[in-house]
Order: structure tokens, then sequence, then C-alpha cells
């Protein structure tokens, strides 16, 4: 072996085996556990613990969902009064929009003979969405379908009306 060698070595042979820490570990951990004592000290001297403060906030929290949605069950009346208005609105501004667009394809031949009685089957099933909402007026699916009646109505008269060099 060489000198450095040697010397390494008598200096790691003379080094502790085992190393303590700078610093007592267990007093950190002491005072976490009397922190910890304390705080419930503190809370039991107030009389509420940290679960009961969660209870208090659950309860609070359902008390308020409870009372917000109190006012809808009682408003029933009012959501199928708007309902109805909002199907009068769409059908009036509908039958606008229809009439519309007949007066703007007056003067344009019709591509069908039969284009007016699928126009009927179409008011037809507008006419049966109604009487349905009328017994169901929070039905969004029906209120969906009407509007795609309406739709269709709309597609049909412009399909009908097509000029010539639109037709494929």
């Amino acid at each position: 072996m060489s000198n450095f060698d040697e010397q390494l070595s008598q200096q790691l042979n003379s080094l502790a085996k085992e190393k303590p820490p700078e610093r007592d570990l267990f007093r950190g951990v002491e005072l976490g556990i009397e922190a910890q004592r304390n705080g419930k000290e503190k809370q039991s001297s107030n009389g509420v613990t940290n679960n009961q403060w969660l209870a208090i906030a659950a309860s609070v929290c359902l008390v308020t969902v409870i009372w917000l949605s109190a006012p809808l069950a009682f408003k029933t009346e009012n959501t199928q009064a708007d309902t109805y208005a909002l199907i009068e609105a769409l059908s009036t501004q509908q039958q606008q929009q229809v009439n519309s667009l007949l007066a703007s394809y007056e003067s344009t031949p019709a591509l069908t003979q039969d284009w007016q009685q699928q126009l009927k089957e179409l008011d037809d099933a507008a006419d049966a969405v109604k009487l349905a909402l009328k017994e169901d007026p929070d039905n969004s699916a029906l209120i969906k379908m009407l509007h795609h009646v309406y739709q269709q109505q709309i597609a049909l008269i412009e399909r009908v009306h097509a000029p010539k060099w639109q037709q494929i």
C-alpha cells in the first residue's frame, strides 16, 4: 500500500462508528406532542371540538340548501306559467318566420307538389307536442322536440323552394 492509502485507512479507523445527531431530535417531537395536548385542552375549555365545528358547519349548509330549494317547490305554478309563455312565444315566432319565408318564396315555384301536406303534418306534430307540454310543462325533452319540429318546418320550406342552381 502506498503512504496515502495508509494515512486514509488510519483516519477512517479513527472516526467514530456512529455519528450522534447535532441536536436533540426528541425535544422537537416532545414539543409537538405538548402542542397537541394544549390544543385539545383549549378545545375542551371552549366546549367545542373540531368534529363539533364540522357538524355545525354541515348543519348550516343543510339548512341553507333546504331554505334555497323550498321556494322552488312552491313556485311550480309560476314555472308552468313561464313554460306556457315560452311555448306561446316560440309558436308565435315560428308562425311569423314561416309566413315570412312563404312570402319571400311566393314567386319561386315549389319543387314538389305535396310539400303543403308535409307542412301540415309537421303542424300536427307541433300541436301534439304542445298538448304533451300542457300535461308535463317541465319536460325539457318535449321543448327540444317542439323546437326540432319547428326547425324541420323551416328546412322543408327552404328545400322545396330552393333555386335550381342550389339543387344537386
